[in-house]
């Protein structure tokens, strides 16, 4: 894994993992996970997020 690429960490000092490091991994793991590219457990307004 790549930091920066596959997760970079946040200002509380937890790995946060980016769409590419899920889209990489292939399969959702239901933890409403951020930058979860399935969008699991967003609201409406949630899926607004842009892509990068």
């Amino acid at each position: 894994m790549k930091e920066g690429e596959d997760y970079y960490i946040n200002e509380d000092g937890n790995f946060v993992f980016t769409e590419a490091y899920h889209l990489k991994r292939g399969y959702c793991c239901k933890n409403k996970c951020k930058h979860c590219p399935w969008n699991f457990g967003k609201t409406g307004e949630d899926t607004k997020s842009e892509k990068k």
